[in-house]
């Protein structure tokens, strides 16, 4: 039995799971295009993580598009999420923070500090990374003014290898005492490294040839 709020097999789970994942994506592209309209100012609200997770666990969580009520740990990793009464205020200052430095910070910086800092919260029962992964493309993709072309795109490429993921999520873990001076050096050249494999797929496609796997292990 699987472990989703209602009762659905693995096969159902599996199918519901990947058509939300297509929805999300869809969520995504539609958030960049309304934050790349001509004058309007980016502003990151907590309803958008909420309806980021939202549809990311549509179907599957009873508690979707709502911050977890108890306590959770994080399967591999070191690090503690806190606890769920701090959960609010810890998203709060985490769109306090994107806001006040959108201009003072590199694209590479916030989308890295999102993904990270999101998970480091884990402000969720469930979807955590599928939100972080989206918010940290939204916010990469507005703050250079671009819905950036190439596939696979850098949540896909998380996906299809979460590995690099996870060890740079561990690696700001163990040298960030909290949310206030993250230690994200690891992430933001992933995404650096994911950025370039997706912008150059388009060249390849240009020139008619197969895109290399520079990412694999």
């Amino acid at each position: 039995m699987s472990d989703n709020d209602f009762g659905l097999d693995t096969g159902a789970e599996a199918s519901l799971m990947a058509a939300n994942g297509v929805l999300l994506s869809d969520f995504m592209d539609s958030v960049i295009k309304q934050f790349l309209e001509p004058d309007r100012p980016f502003r990151l609200t907590v309803s958008l993580i909420r309806d980021l997770q939202g549809v990311a666990v549509r179907g599957l969580r009873r508690d979707a598009g709502n911050f977890r009520s108890n306590e959770v740990s994080i399967h591999g990793r070191i690090h503690k999420p806190p606890q769920a009464f701090m959960v609010e205020n810890l998203i709060r200052e985490l769109c306090d923070y994107m806001n006040l430095n959108w201009h003072e910070q590199s694209a590479f910086h916030l989308a890295a500090y999102v993904m990270w800092c999101l998970n480091w919260i884990h402000p969720f029962s469930d979807g955590n990374g599928r939100t972080s992964r989206s918010l940290s493309y939204i916010i990469l993709c507005t703050r250079i003014r671009h819905a950036l072309p190439g596939e696979p795109t850098i949540p896909a490429q998380i996906e299809a290898n979460r590995q690099p993921y996870f060890d740079a999520l561990e690696d700001a873990d163990t040298h960030s005492s909290d949310t206030t001076e993250p230690h994200i050096v690891a992430m933001e050249t992933l995404i650096k490294d994911m950025l370039a494999y997706q912008l150059l797929s388009v060249v390849a496609v240009a020139d008619g040839s197969d895109i290399p796997n520079l990412l694999s292990d």
